[in-house]
């Protein structure tokens, strides 16, 4: 019998593994993900943006998690020897509303302790000629870009320097008690710990969790400019709509240099939704169309809308169109083609019909499930789970 075993193999539960193991060198923990290797979702797939924690109200565990989770990972980053763009990032406004939106966002990154400059157009200029605000706009230094495929592969190497059992290819069946059935036969422990992403909500109901919560996919597609034409110099985003959890289309420069916009927030059918029928489920199709059905009729955070214009995205003329805004005598010609789509596992409450924007972790002594580690998760992974670890591990021992 193990003393811990992890599904999934994604940034948290790899993460996990690792305080753990540092805390108790002499713990038995296996690491079972369902894919041939790592970071083949999510913690693969996003951006690669390490969040400075500004956008967060104080109070948030996102807000706690972010600051110290971009510092932690730069210090991996630099002892692994893996690649960092130190780009920065600027948000812009493209009217007087919006300067509103930003002085909110420089209250915030006050409040978490944040670094933040306030620049006008004309410092923003001398900065970013190709970039354009609406009297002022505001920079974070503290914003860089990682391959997030490679920090979550050294993430798999460390668990395993460290004695941790990663087994691979071994898809979760059901479970009783404290024993897992999987692909590759069973396993028990004496804690499981639930960290499957997108089938998190799935395998916490086996255990009595979950509830209230269902998790809804959301597609996030950028159009790449692989050679930088643009001449793309840092991230640029604009003001959120602080209401729901997306960021709006912006531009990202990746660690290699090559320049993005997007990301789409398409309302997914199934959990792998992405490209064509591939992954196809029926059960899941059925059990996430009655829920995104009940949120069209009801409009609730305006899915209405949300859902029409992110459809609109796929044309790559609408989805340049919305960057320009940003922007000023830009070239966009390179941006021609689809990065590899990404699935965010957006939680549900399934009583008020909103999409959870903090952090959700439900467990007790047999078992912990991470339930909502949407973004910035892959950006505070190291906090989050020393906090996993503290609070729902060690104090239901």
């Amino acid at each position: 019998m193990y003393d811990y075993l992890i599904i999934g193999a994604g940034i948290i539960g790899l993460n996990i593994a690792k305080n753990l193991k540092e805390r108790f060198p002499n713990a038995q923990i296996l690491v079972m993900e369902k894919e041939k290797e790592v970071a083949m979702h999510s913690s693969g797939r996003n951006s690669g943006v390490l969040h400075a924690g500004f956008y967060y109200t104080a109070n948030s565990l996102k807000a706690k998690f972010t600051k110290e989770g971009n510092a932690a990972l730069k210090e991996f980053c630099n002892q692994r020897n893996l690649k960092i763009n130190p780009c920065q990032k600027v948000v812009v406004a493209l009217n007087d509303k919006e300067v509103e939106g930003l002085e909110e966002l420089k209250r915030r990154g006050d409040a978490n302790g944040v670094e933040l400059h306030w620049l006008d157009e004309k410092g923003l200029k001398e900065l970013y000629p190709n970039i354009k605000t609406h009297k002022k706009a505001l920079l974070c230094p503290s914003t860089a870009t990682v391959n997030p495929k490679e920090v979550t592969k050294e993430f798999a190497k460390v668990i395993q320097e460290l004695g941790v059992e990663l087994v691979l290819d071994c898809k979760y069946l059901s479970s009783k008690a404290n024993m897992v059935r999987t692909s590759q036969g069973d396993f028990s422990a004496k804690k499981i710990i639930n960290c499957a992403g997108l089938y998190a909500d799935n395998i916490a109901r086996d255990f009595g969790f979950s509830k209230d919560y269902v998790i809804i996919p959301f597609k996030g597609i950028y159009l790449k400019d692989k050679s930088n034409i643009s001449n793309l110099t840092t991230n640029v985003y604009p003001v959120p709509n602080l209401d729901n959890p997306f960021l709006g289309v912006h531009y990202t420069l990746t660690v290699d240099n090559e320049s993005k916009i997007g990301p789409t927030a398409i309302p997914a059918f199934w959990r792998e939704n992405y490209k064509g029928f591939d992954n196809f489920s029926l059960k899941e199709f059925l059990q996430i169309t009655f829920y995104e059905m009940k949120l069209f009729a009801s409009n609730a955070f305006g899915f209405r809308s949300l859902a029409f214009s992110e459809i609109k995205k796929y044309n790559l003329n609408y989805l340049k169109g919305l960057a320009t805004k940003l922007t000023q005598n830009m070239n966009h010609k390179g941006y021609d083609s689809w990065s590899t789509p990404g699935i965010r596992a957006q939680l549900l409450n399934k009583n008020t019909l909103e999409l959870v924007q903090d952090f959700v972790v439900e467990s007790d002594i047999n078992s912990v499930h991470v339930l909502n580690a949407v973004s910035p998760a892959f950006t505070s992974s190291i906090p989050f789970a020393s906090w996993v670890v503290e609070t729902h591990i060690l104090k239901k021992s």
